[in-house]
């Protein structure tokens, strides 16, 4: 990976970010202050960014649809308790994927991951998307059908962390800082678990990938 972009992937927030910040802290203060209703500001903004990520971890979409509204309805429930300190965008993931973590500790469901989704600067995903650029028609189709399935065995493979590690930096392109804010970790918890994972699901995929 380049370096200014792997820089950019640690590194805590962008301008945008910030004014994004901002921004969310501006409609949660008009709710502490009574203005219940401008909450389906938020509800609006982050209802599909959140039901993505809570689906890739469960591989259903009722139980995310469920667990997507029950993260909304904490938030919710205490907003007051929301001081500014870290974004609001941070504070909602954080209070979703607890929830969805013990979700899957509770019923030990295996999540699965959509190679659609991931980003084609990570090694692992480059390595993929290199591998599909040799197929066409059918075999292109059989071929990611084949490794979708291979990618999901190894994904299963990882624990509940680590597949959320993976999920929010592959999948919603968190950066370090703001998975160890949602995990509450360290930078280095995060990254090495990143390391970890990737090491492992490049072992499982490299084989099929020689093909």
């Amino acid at each position: 990976m380049d370096a200014t972009k792997a820089l950019g992937k640690t590194l805590v927030a962008s301008p945008e970010r910030r004014q994004e910040a901002d921004a969310d802290l501006e409609v949660v203060r008009r709710v502490q202050a009574g203005d219940v209703a401008a909450f389906d500001q938020l509800i609006r903004k982050y209802r599909e960014r959140l039901y993505g990520v809570v689906y890739n971890l469960t591989s259903n979409r009722e139980d995310a649809a469920d667990l997507t509204q029950d993260a909304f309805i904490k938030a919710f429930q205490s907003i007051q308790r929301f001081s500014g300190q870290s974004s609001f965008f941070t504070w909602l993931y954080r209070i979703a994927v607890n929830s969805t973590i013990s979700h899957l500790r509770k019923s030990r469901l295996r999540s699965f991951f959509s190679l659609e989704t991931v980003h084609s600067d990570e090694p692992v995903a480059r390595d993929i998307i290199d591998a599909l650029t040799d197929k066409s028609g059918g075999d292109r189709d059989t071929y990611v059908r084949e490794l979708q399935e291979k990618l999901n065995a190894a994904m299963q493979k990882l624990s509940i962390k680590h597949r959320t590690v993976v999920t929010l930096f592959e999948i919603d392109g968190l950066s370090h800082q703001e998975i160890a804010d949602v995990m509450d970790c360290s930078v280095g918890t995060v990254r090495s678990r990143l390391h970890y994972a990737k090491q492992l699901l490049q072992a499982e995929l490299q084989p099929y990938l020689r093909r």
